[in-house]
């Protein structure tokens, strides 16, 4: 039986319907596993049935996180949240985190794991990140690879690609400030801000800054994070 893989998706509240990029599921389908779009809800009941449905949980990337979940008032920076995205997810992730099933966080998903675990954001890089290099380009494809990364040794990110530099695309203005608990990083770019994080215990849970699947199309060793969380999402079939 190939592992169930739930992603969350966005509730677009204007327009009545949720949406998930097509890449996400291209993804989970070409590392072996079955895709399985989560709805947003606050439905206990629901968030019960999910976690006996899936072995493992990507969290996707999308709007801004509130700030007032980490203490603080929005910078004008800040342009659109959703705090029923917000709490869906963050109870989605109390869940998933305290079955300790694996866990990969993109983007947007990285900055709520670090938040869920006590840490804070950049509300905006070229703003408070001093000598930050350029993260979000307006003219170029997020399937462009961007900037690079320096991955740490002994981290199970270094051991999933086995280099010491890659290539990543970055389509965000936000990022990691203060590290949340059990969390340590793997990766940074040259400007310092933090690219990768994973579980400072056991348990499979690595969340990036940037956005693998869309980069599968041109580089297929991204492939390998997906693969990676289908092979430890199999121990809980």
């Amino acid at each position: 039986m190939k592992p169930i893989i739930g992603i969350t998706a966005f509730e677009e509240q204007v327009q009545g319907f949720h949406t998930l990029n097509t890449n996400y599921i291209n993804a989970v389908f070409a590392a072996g596993g079955i895709p399985v779009i989560l709805p947003t809800t606050n439905d206990q009941e629901a968030f019960d049935g999910y976690m006996d449905l899936i072995h493992g949980l990507i969290f996707s990337g999308g709007i801004d996180i509130s700030p007032l979940y980490y203490g603080e008032n929005p910078l004008k920076e800040i342009k659109r949240v959703s705090t029923i995205r917000d709490e869906y997810e963050f109870g989605l992730f109390e869940k998933v985190y305290k079955k300790k099933l694996p866990i990969l966080g993109i983007c947007r998903g990285l900055q709520l794991m670090n938040v869920y675990l006590g840490g804070s954001l950049y509300q905006d890089i070229d703003r408070q990140l001093p000598g930050s290099l350029g993260h979000c380009p307006d003219y170029i494809t997020i399937e462009e690879e961007f900037h690079s990364i320096s991955i740490r040794k002994e981290t199970r990110f270094y051991e999933i690609f086995n280099q010491d530099t890659i290539y990543v695309n970055s389509y965000h203005h936000q990022g990691i400030n203060k590290l949340g608990d059990n969390l340590q990083v793997a990766a940074v770019a040259d400007d310092g801000l933090i690219e990768v994080v994973e579980a400072a215990d056991d348990r499979f849970m690595i969340g990036v800054q940037f956005h693998p699947e869309a980069l599968l199309k041109r580089k297929p060793i991204f492939l390998k994070i997906f693969e990676e969380l289908i092979r430890a999402a199999k121990a809980n079939i």
